[in-house]
């Protein structure tokens, strides 16, 4: 779905034990550049293909990829991507989050997920554990800092949003008045929503993080679970921040 010029929101499918969700990554692109926000779950480079030659950006052109944050859902496909374009491709992270996409240190909610699965089914614990075991990384050629902007693409601010994960970043598409919250906020039947509890490490934190975003002038909201959001958006944050 096309949200601004230079800037498309992807439709992404996941089959999770199941049953099929949708991610939202981000792509932001000029003369100069594309720029992919979000990598998915590991095994979908054929959708981000399909996704982004509908675009009109063939991942074969990409150029850089910013991570909001550790999570599985969000670096799952990045080696294959890095792998299928024709060039050097630039990752950027918070430095927080480096160490987890790199493969330093274990991915935290996947460790706390493999320290709780012994009462999973057997076949759902197999695949848990070979994903611990080998999970999806890649080096960050960049760290970025709150409040840092991005030369690209019509300029992009970056804010930190801690939480969720402790490096969790948003993105703010000067251009287009954007925010590409990450997992910082959702969208729920229509709604916008706060960070999902079950998934936050630290709601509290996760709360005063959305005080941030109230200085930036936000038009549209891309939610990597629940897609868009238009309309008083920071009426609507200010809501969610204040309680």
């Amino acid at each position: 779905m096309q949200v601004a010029r230079g800037l498309e929101m992807l439709e992404i499918r996941a089959n999770l034990m199941g049953e099929t969700s949708v991610i939202h990554p981000a792509l932001i692109w000029d003369e100069d550049t594309a720029v992919l926000v979000d990598a998915g779950f590991p095994g979908q480079l054929p959708q981000f293909r399909e996704a982004m030659e509908a675009a009109g950006v063939p991942v074969e052109n990409l150029g850089k990829v910013v991570l909001t944050h550790q999570d599985i859902d969000h670096i799952g496909c990045l080696p294959d991507l890095l792998k299928a374009s024709t060039q050097k491709v630039e990752v950027l992270s918070s430095e927080l989050e480096k160490p987890y996409i790199q493969g330093e240190k274990p991915l935290i909610k996947l460790e706390k997920a493999m320290a709780g699965s012994n009462d999973l089914p057997q076949e759902l614990h197999a695949g848990l554990k070979r994903v611990f075991e080998n999970p999806p990384k890649a080096p960050v050629d960049k760290t970025v800092a709150d409040g840092e902007e991005l030369p690209f693409c019509g300029g992009i601010t970056v804010i930190h949003t801690p939480g969720h994960t402790p490096g969790h970043i948003c993105l703010y598409h000067q251009q287009s008045k954007t925010l590409i919250a990450g997992d910082a906020l959702a969208v729920v039947d229509g709604q916008l929503v706060g960070p999902v509890p079950q998934y936050t490490l630290d709601m509290d934190v996760a709360i005063q993080s959305l005080k941030k975003l109230m200085q930036y002038d936000i038009e549209a909201v891309i939610c990597y679970h629940g897609g868009l959001y238009r309309g008083h958006v920071n009426r609507r944050i200010a809501e969610l921040a204040n309680g």
